[in-house]
């Protein structure tokens, strides 16, 4: 099953299983995002469950790849100067330096290529921006034979459980980690800041 199907069939249901425990992380995680009106980018977008502690001074684009995830942001996004757009992150359809900051809540451990993905957020960040991930990460050296073993399935209908963060960040040039917080499940989940040099 490809992701694309698979989300399409999970937006229905993804709320209930994601939005209660998730939303005090969104919201830490997002109180880092700068004051200062700019344009942010909502990569990985999903049901729009950032939106409620989205600062009111910027203009968010939001890409998902399914429009039936889209289609469930939009009401939530209306309050905001939001553009939504279906897509990949690992191939993101704006220029270098298009954005000041960058979130990526619960994409990096979904995509099949967390590298391309990591790096396409930073390409399109300019020099000294933010990007804000939430996600759940292996640590280096971390065996986790159950999490690993499930991988294969997991990935194809959900989320990777086997992503190792520091070998993302390491191959992705032109990137700073300034903050990295345990977030919940005993520090797998983490809340990350990076920035863009």
């Amino acid at each position: 099953m490809s992701l694309r199907l698979s989300y399409t069939c999970l937006a229905p249901f993804y709320d209930k299983v994601v939005e209660r425990a998730s939303r005090p992380l969104r919201q830490a995680s997002l109180a880092h995002l700068p004051r200062t009106p700019g344009r942010v980018l909502l990569a990985g977008l999903g049901t729009g469950l950032d939106a409620p502690w989205l600062p009111p001074e910027h203009d968010y684009v939001g890409l998902d790849l399914t429009r039936a995830m889209l289609d469930q942001a939009l009401p939530r996004l209306a309050a905001h100067r939001f553009s939504a757009l279906q897509g990949d992150v690992h191939a993101l359809p704006f220029a270098d330096a298009s954005f000041d900051h960058a979130v990526l809540h619960l994409i990096l451990a979904v995509v099949p290529r967390p590298v391309e993905c990591l790096r396409e957020a930073a390409r399109v960040v300019k020099p000294g921006g933010q990007l804000l991930i939430l996600d759940k990460f292996l640590r280096p050296g971390q065996k986790a034979p159950l999490r690993r073993l499930l991988t294969p399935l997991s990935g194809r209908i959900a989320t990777r459980l086997d992503v190792v963060f520091e070998e993302v960040l390491a191959r992705t040039p032109g990137l700073a980690l300034e903050d990295d917080q345990p977030a919940l499940a005993g520090g797998w989940f983490r809340r990350i800041r990076l920035k863009r040099t």
